[in-house]
C-alpha cells in the first residue's frame, strides 16, 4: 500500500511539472508521451519555468533519494543535454534535520555508552543535514574537536522503496520506447542504487577515509582528517573536525591571498596521483566535500571529507585509461576506437576506421585551440556521446572517474582559468606508462613473483616427474590411437574396394539381364522375360543396392 501511494505521488509530480515535454522526439517516443499525457494529474501542471528547471524542481519535491539521483545525473553529460545537466548541478542536498533526540539515541545504541561518557561536549544542533546523514559537532574527553556523522533513521527503507520504483519506471520506459535503451536507464538506476546504499555503511566510509589518509601521509597536496575507529559503527562515525575555506569560495580565498595557480595545479596532480599511483580515488569531489587550508596562502593544501564514494581500477583498466588519454592527446582516434573495441566497451563488429572517423569529426575542431585552452571534460563527454551511438557500454568505475575528472577540471578552471591540465597530467601519465612497461616494472613483477616461486620450489622435482610421466602416458596413448586409426583406415579402404567390386559386378549383371530381356537371345522365358535375365537381375540388385545404401561387409 505504501509503494502504491508513493507511485501515485511520483506520477502526480511528473504530471505537475509536465516532464513529458522533456522527452525528445525520437523514434518510439510517442507511446511514452501518450502515457504521460493521459496522466490526470497533469491538470494541475506548473509550466511557467524552463523545461530543465522543472526537472530539478520535481526532484526537489520528491525528496532526498531523487535529489541524490539528480546530483549523480548532473555529471552524466554523455546522457543529458548541457542545459539539463547544469541545472541539476544546482540541486542542494540541504534536507531538514531529524530531531537531536533521535540522533542521540542512534549514537548511544551504536556505541553502547551514554553521550556524556563518549564526549565531553555534544552540540544537539547539527552543523549540516543531508539526504543520508547529518553531522553534529562535539569534543572528546581529551579535548580534541570532532564531528559526529549519524545516518538518518529508516532511510534505508525509503531508499529501497524509491529505487524499486525508479527501476519500475526504467523498465516501463525501455518497453514503451525502445530507442531509449541506448541510454541504459535501468543500468543508471542500478549504479545509483549501489552508490547510495554504499553511503549507508559509515564503517565502510571510515575505512575509505583511513586508506586515503595513509596514501597522502606526509603529503603537502592533500590532508585527510583522522577517523576515531573505536567510536565508529555502521550508523555512526566520529572524525577530526577540520577548518578551512570551501573550495568554491573564491572570494574568501582571494582575501587570504591564496596562490590560485598552485591550488589549481595541485588539484590536477591529486587526481592523477590517486588514479595512477594509488589506484584509489575520491569519487565525490564536489565543492561541499573539498576544503582548502589557507594557513600558508602560497602553499595551500586541499582537505577532503566524505569518502563514502571511492573508485578503483584494475591494472588492465588503468592501462586502458592511460593509453586512451595519450591517444586522445595525440589525436589518434582510430587507436581510441581500437582500444574501446578490444576492451569490449563497443561491439566487436564495429569498424574501427568508421568509429575513429566519427570521433575525429567530434574532437578535431576542439584541438584547433591552444592546448592550455582545451578542457578535457567536454572532450570526454563528446567522445562518450559519439560512442553511445555505437552501443558503447562503459564500466561503472569509469563513469565515477569521468565524474571526478569533471569536478576537478571544473574547479581548477574556476580557480585559475589559465590552467593547463595536460602540462601537469601528461608527464604523470608518461611516467606511469614507463613504470608499467619498462625494466623497473619487470623487476617489480619479479619481486612480487619470487616468494611464490620459492614456496613451490621444494615441490618442483615431484612436479617435473609427474609431468614427464603424464607426457609419456599421453605419448603412449597417442601411439595406440594412431595405430587404431591406421587399422580403421585400412578396413575402410578394403571395404570400399569390396564395394566398388560388388557395384561393378552388380552393374554388369544388370546390363546382362537387360540385354537378355531385349529378345536378342533365344532363352527360356518366365512371365515374358528370359529366365537368365531374372537371375542376373536379382544378383545385380543384390550386389548394388546394399552398397549404394551404405551396407558393407
Amino acid at each position: 500500500m505504501t509503494n502504491l501511494f508513493r507511485l501515485l505521488q511520483i506520477m502526480s509530480v511528473i504530471a505537475k511539472y509536465r516532464l513529458d515535454e522533456l522527452i525528445p522526439d525520437l523514434p518510439g517516443s510517442g507511446a511514452a508521451k501518450k502515457l504521460l499525457w493521459l496522466n490526470p494529474f497533469r491538470w494541475f501542471a506548473k509550466t511557467s519555468s524552463e523545461k530543465h528547471t522543472r526537472l530539478r524542481l520535481a526532484m526537489e519535491e520528491l525528496g532526498p533519494v531523487f535529489i541524490k539521483l539528480g546530483q549523480m545525473l548532473s555529471t552524466r553529460k554523455d546522457l543529458l543535454t548541457d542545459e539539463v545537466a547544469d541545472d541539476l548541478a544546482k540541486l542542494q542536498d540541504q534536507i531538514p534535520p531529524f530531531s537531536s533526540d533521535e540522533a542521540v539515541a542512534i549514537i548511544e545504541k551504536e556505541l553502547g555508552k551514554p553521550i556524556a561518557q563518549l564526549f565531553s561536549s555534544f552540540n544537539c544542533n547539527p552543523l549540516a543535514s543531508a539526504s543520508v546523514a547529518q553531522v553534529h559537532a562535539g569534543t572528546l574527553n581529551d579535548g580534541a574537536e570532532i564531528v559526529v556523522k549519524v545516518i538518518r533513521p529508516d532511510i534505508e527503507k525509503t531508499i529501497r522503496r524509491d529505487v524499486k520504483l525508479m527501476a519500475f519506471f526504467a523498465r516501463l520506459v525501455e518497453r514503451l520506447w525502445p530507442e531509449i535503451k541506448r541510454f541504459h536507464p535501468l543500468e543508471v538506476v542500478k549504479q545509483y542504487e549501489e552508490v547510495i546504499l554504499g553511503e549507508l555503511d559509515l564503517s565502510r566510509e571510515a575505512s575509505n577515509t583511513i586508506r586515503l589518509k595513509k596514501n597522502f601521509e606526509n603529503s603537502d597536496l592533500l590532508y585527510v582528517p583522522q577517523v576515531y575507529w573505536d567510536l565508529t559503527a555502521t550508523n555512526v562515525m566520529v572524525m577530526e573536525r577540520i577548518y578551512g575555506e570551501r573550495v568554491d569560495d573564491v572570494e574568501a580565498m582571494r582575501q587570504r591571498g591564496v596562490n590560485f595557480e598552485i591550488l589549481a595545479e595541485r588539484g590536477v596532480e591529486i587526481f592523477f596521483t590517486q588514479v595512477f599511483r594509488d589506484n584509489f580515488f575520491h569519487a565525490d569531489m564536489h565543492p561541499g566535500n573539498i576544503f582548502v587550508d589557507t594557513t600558508n596562502p602560497e602553499e595551500p593544501v586541499y582537505i577532503a571529507i566524505d569518502c563514502a564514494i571511492v573508485g578503483t581500477l584494475s591494472r588492465e583498466e588503468r592501462s586502458l585509461l592511460a593509453r586512451q588519454l595519450m591517444a586522445v592527446l595525440n589525436q589518434d582516434y582510430e587507436q581510441v576506437a581500437l582500444l574501446l573495441i578490444d576492451a569490449g566497451w563497443v561491439p566487436k563488429h564495429t569498424r574501427a576506421s568508421e568509429f575513429g572517423q566519427a570521433l575525429r569529426t567530434v574532437c578535431d575542431p576542439i584541438f584547433e585551440k591552444p592546448l592550455n585552452q582545451i578542457e578535457f571534460g567536454p572532450i570526454l563527454i563528446r567522445l562518450f556521446r559519439t560512442a553511445r551511438r555505437y552501443e558503447m557500454q562503459a564500466l561503472p568505475q569509469f563513469v565515477l572517474l569521468e565524474k571526478t575528472l569533471l569536478h576537478i577540471e571544473g574547479l581548477g578552471r574556476q580557480l585559475y582559468p589559465e590552467l593547463d591540465i595536460w602540462a601537469i597530467g601528461r608527464p604523470l601519465l608518461e611516467q606511469w606508462i614507463r613504470e608499467q612497461m619498462g625494466p623497473e616494472a619487470i623487476m617489480n613483477e619479479l619481486k612480487r613473483s619470487v616468494p611464490a616461486w620459492l614456496e613451490h620450489l621444494p615441490n618442483l622435482p615431484q612436479l617435473a616427474y609427474d609431468t614427464l610421466n603424464q607426457i609419456k602416458r599421453q605419448g603412449d596413448n597417442q601411439a595406440a590411437q594412431a595405430e587404431q586409426l591406421r587399422d580403421l583406415q585400412l578396413k575402410l579402404h578394403r571395404a570400399k574396394r569390396k564395394d566398388y567390386a560388388s557395384i561393378a559386378l552388380g552393374t554388369t549383371a544388370l546390363v546382362g539381364a537387360f540385354l537378355m530381356s531385349s529378345g536378342h537371345l533365344e532363352l527360356p522365358v518366365i512371365s515374358g522375360m528370359p529366365m537368365q535375365s531374372w537371375i542376373l537381375g536379382v544378383i545385380g540388385l543384390g550386389l548394388v543396392v546394399p552398397r549404394l545404401f551404405g551396407r558393407t561387409s
